[in-house]
């Protein structure tokens, strides 16, 4: 027997249909080993020695995987066809040579294929390869490297910069990127320029629109016309009338498709078009992939196998025609920094499956779509434009007009495709049709405007232009992108409003502390360095503990660096560099403010960052005597001028107490007395502290509202105002609100709903919670509750340690107690031949020493201050 392993059950599945019953297929689940996370996992003093790793889970699959070896003579190591797979196949040998489970005549086979179809499969089987050391070198550097980085680099943030949370060799770069551009945006200062646009009309009665673009001779440059006065002048003269075609420009135009997908640009497209993460995209594209659907997802290759050039230009000419179809094969070549192209472009398997015949839902039935569209389309005709331009003189030859359209003569691969453009790029599909006019031929003046503009900013990158930004420098790779992302947003250094990635405080902080201190560490040229550098020890022409050793004589060294690294030093470098962003020298009006760092409290003292037990904040040079201090935060004057012992807001009209408004550790909140302890409540992220009213406050303390009792357990579901956001909860579970005034509003139907929704996203992998019920149906009779579950491969009841799939044709919300009976007692039969108990009760002990029992209180929200 053959005994092949591949990285997940869904690829096994796939698999084991196309293989016969002289193979056996496991899944590893992954990864399989893993560096503790520790000190000493990695020992610089003894030559990188690496320790590593595998948990309960990992250790039961290791575990299954050597006891079917023992009845096969071959292990075939089918992980995935780049350097992660190369790993796990290597990790999986060294586990297996550890239990002495692998016998000496026992023939070890690596196999890769980018497809999952019957043909990819069969044809990596005829030809089988040992494992790529110097893959897996290159493997092993770049996680010696990133362990290296974060554990010793992560402890002096905490030290040095209470609050912050860690430090990545990518993370931290992308940070940057991110941080860098919000810099930009903040010290950007709009300038005025103004148009002259004009309507006219042609002889044949066909209105069209030009724009000024010469004046008495000159050329009008972007700011020519700075403000009203000169727009004015200008307008006066254009009025003139009288205007003729002194030239007629056409001209034919070719677009060209773009290639097929890669990693970075399928999660750019996702994004643009379909809304999804960078995280949503590879999931669902690792999904199609283990079906046979698409090709391999991680890679950087822009070309395609021989056969899929055949089978998509065949689709082509039996779907669109041979006027769509070149003549030539199109082949592509990367432009991207440090590109292996070592796979093939993400791509469809079966081009003759067109979208609306694929039967997957939501993500899955939207991402193939969108590859099969861009593959095909790949190999489709060129577009062809013909641009016109038409330049007219007015009766005095002060003011020429210039009128630009664009006009699609033939659509090509357009039929089928267009990319998408992100915020602040042109699309040059906007331009409309001009109507026919020669030279010499009359247009009148209908009617002519001043048009005033201001320079915008440059846009908050998206994950998409992130990832493309890094890769563009040769930053991260395709496997790397996506838990980028998340790591940034899971860390609270970023935070996604709409599609843009706005820096947290805490991000900012971090970032300024690593460009002050550890500058090298996130200059993107080093960073791409280290990555070509990876690169050629995948290539066999470096040693990979050479490159160790010569990165760490240097990094060791700057660590050391800080140990005498005083808070006051930090605080001056933060000061400096975060002076315009902490105190801005306009208002939210663009108001000039004289003395930024001027205490509103006292007049007197002046404003710094400091640092305490939970991070940074700004606090009064006069302290003790001045206890002023707010939220270090990019609104800065947020709760600004708000007395440490709380300013009055005035009498609650029912309890008769005073109301007051105090600024704390999570920013400004109102309280009020009510017995022992004084009752809280945050302001939510709409409320001005400068313009709150009694009846607001009043309403803010009413929270935590009261929604009803849930349906199935009839504990009460609350709304309220979070840390991060509204939400409302049911037990352990939080949902959140989108809008805020949802937490006053919203109705028993729908909190249940969004509860549900949480759970099942929970309990799929999607939550940060634990897996939560669907519904609880009873207890068995043998003790202990049966439950259902949504899992990662569709619904199952659990009773104790036993998990039984449902029935396609059996709906979580429909199953009864008495059919999951049925289930969960013919799984655990099936298991060794008699049920598996439900969790045992502890063995009595000796009686101990009674202690009173503590009650358990009721779950509440942190108040600002605490």
């Amino acid at each position: 027997m053959k005994l092949v392993v591949v990285e997940s059950p869904a690829k096994a599945k796939t698999i084991n249909k196309y293989l016969g019953k002289d193979y056996k297929v496991l899944a590893s689940y992954g990864h399989i080993r893993d560096l503790p996370s520790k000190n000493g996992s990695v020992d610089p003093d003894n030559d990188f020695e690496m320790v590593w790793e595998a948990d309960s889970k990992s250790a039961k699959r290791i575990s299954d995987i050597a006891n079917a070896l023992k009845d096969a003579d071959t292990l075939i190591l089918a992980t995935d066809p780049d350097r992660e797979g190369e790993a796990i196949s290597w990790h999986l040998v060294e586990a297996l040579k550890k239990r002495r489970a692998l016998k000496k005549d026992m023939h070890v086979e690596r196999v890769v294929f980018n497809a999952i179809t019957r043909n990819a499969v069969t044809t990596a089987m005829e030809n089988p390869r040992q494992i790529d050391v110097e893959l897996v070198d290159a493997y092993l550097a770049r996680r010696a490297l990133d362990y290296l980085v974060g554990f010793n680099l992560s402890p002096v943030l905490w030290r040095k910069l209470p609050g912050s949370r860690s430090a990545g060799r990518v993370q931290s770069v992308a940070l940057r990127i991110v941080c860098d551009r919000e810099n930009e945006i903040e010290q950007f200062r709009p300038q005025e320029y103004w148009n002259i646009e004009c309507e006219l009309r042609a002889p044949d009665g066909t209105a069209f629109e030009a724009r000024l673009y010469s004046l008495d001779g000159e050329t009008l440059k972007k700011f020519t016309l700075g403000n009203k006065g000169d727009a004015d002048r200008a307008l006066e003269i254009v009025k003139a009338g009288g205007y003729s075609v002194t030239s007629v420009e056409a001209k034919p135009v070719k677009r060209n498709p773009p290639p097929p997908f890669i990693t970075s640009t399928l999660q750019q497209e996702a994004s643009r078009k379909l809304g999804f993460g960078a995280k949503r995209t590879m999931q669902a594209a690792q999904k199609l992939y283990e079906e046979g659907r698409i090709t391999y997802m991680r890679t950087d290759g822009v070309n395609m196998a021989e056969e899929a050039y055949v089978a998509a230009r065949a689709m082509i000419q039996t779907n669109y025609g041979a006027r769509y179809l070149p003549e030539n094969t199109r082949r592509y070549s990367s432009k991207a920094k440090n590109a292996q192209e070592a796979h093939e472009a993400v791509r469809p398997t079966d081009f003759n499956l067109r979208p609306e015949e694929y039967h997957g839902e939501g993500d899955l039935k939207k991402l193939y779509t969108l590859v099969w569209r861009r593959a095909v389309a790949s190999q489709m005709e060129t577009a062809l434009f013909e641009r016109t331009t038409i330049d007219l003189a007015s009766k005095d030859k002060r003011a020429a007009l210039r009128a630009t359209g664009q006009v699609l003569v033939f659509d090509g691969y357009i039929k089928l495709y267009t990319e998408g453009h992100d915020a602040g790029e042109d699309d040059d599909d906007a331009e409309g049709r001009l109507p026919k006019m020669a030279e010499g031929q009359h247009a009148d003046l209908m009617k002519a405007n001043a048009n005033q503009s201001f320079t915008a900013p440059p846009p908050r990158y998206t994950e998409a232009s992130l990832v493309k930004r890094l890769e563009e420098l040769g930053i991260g790779r395709p496997s790397t992108y996506a838990s980028t992302m998340s790591t940034l947003e899971d860390r609270g250094y970023v935070r996604i409003e709409g599609k843009a990635l706005v820096p947290e405080d805490k991000g900012r902080l971090v970032t300024a502390f690593l460009e002050n201190f550890f500058s090298r560490y996130v200059e993107y040229d080093f960073t791409a360095g280290l990555e070509e550098k990876l690169d050629v020890i995948s290539d066999g022409k470096l040693d990979w503990k050479v490159f160790l050793h010569e990165f760490w004589k240097q990094f060791a060294a700057d660590i050391d660096g800080t140990k005498d690294l005083r808070v006051s030093a930090v605080l001056d470098a933060l000061n400096e560099t975060l002076g315009a962003h902490v105190f801005p020298r306009q208002d939210a009006d663009g108001n000039p403010i004289e003395n930024p760092r001027l205490c509103p409290l006292c007049k007197e003292g002046e404003l710094s960052m400091k640092l305490g037990k939970f991070g940074a904040f700004v606090g009064c040079s006069r302290h003790p005597e001045c206890k002023y201090t707010r939220q270090f935060s990019s609104e800065g004057g947020a709760g600004a001028g708000i007395n440490p012992d709380g300013n009055e807001i005035g009498i609650h009209p029912e309890k008769g107490e005073m109301i007051l408004l105090k600024s704390g550790r999570f920013g400004p909140y109102v309280e009020m007395a009510n017995g022992e302890k004084p009752k809280r409540a945050s302001l939510a992220k709409a409320d001005s502290p400068d313009t709150l009213t009694l009846s607001r406050a009043v309403e803010l303390l009413s929270l935590p509202r009261e929604i009803g009792p849930h349906p199935e357990d009839g504990e009460m579901i609350v709304a309220n105002f979070g840390r991060f956001g509204p939400y409302v909860q049911h037990g352990k579970t939080y949902a959140n609100l989108k809008d805020p005034t949802e937490v006053f509003s919203i109705g028993i139907n729908r909190a249940v709903d969004l509860i549900a929704e949480k759970r099942a996203k929970a309990a799929a992998g999607g939550g940060r919670g634990g897996v939560a019920a669907l519904k609880s149906l009873g207890d068995h009779p043998d003790g202990g509750p049966v439950e259902v579950f949504a899992g990662k491969y569709g619904p199952y009841v659990k009773w104790g340690k036993v998990n039984a799939t449902l029935p396609k044709d059996m709906a979580p919300e429909t199953v009864t107690l008495e059919a999951a009976l049925e289930l969960v007692n013919a799984k655990a039969g099936a298991s060794g031949g008699k049920k598996k108990a439900a969790p045992k009760k502890a063995t009595p002990k000796k009686p101990a020493a009674k202690k009173p029992a503590a009650k358990k209180a009721p779950a509440k929200k942190k108040s600002a201050d605490e």
